[in-house]
């Protein structure tokens, strides 16, 4: 069962299935390395929600809600 990245709760994992959407935003997300495959955990989120924290390849980053929105994940 698949869900969006804003979707997990701190401390979860997840694998990326796919980045949805074009332009811009989605071209940064694949460049930051988010693709298909990946693991990505959620470390927390700021007290109104956005930005989220995550945790990818070793890494700590930010993103928007609206842009974990178009990250769909499978629980890990």
């Amino acid at each position: 069962m698949s869900k969006t990245l804003s979707q997990l709760l701190p401390g979860e994992f997840g694998i990326v299935k796919k980045v949805n959407g074009g332009g811009a935003v989605t071209r940064r997300i694949v460049d930051m390395g988010v693709i298909a495959g990946t693991r990505i955990e959620v470390k927390k989120y700021a007290p109104l929600g956005d930005p989220i924290e995550v945790k990818l390849k070793g890494f700590n980053m930010s993103l928007r809600k609206s842009e974990a929105d178009l990250i769909e994940v499978e629980p890990a």
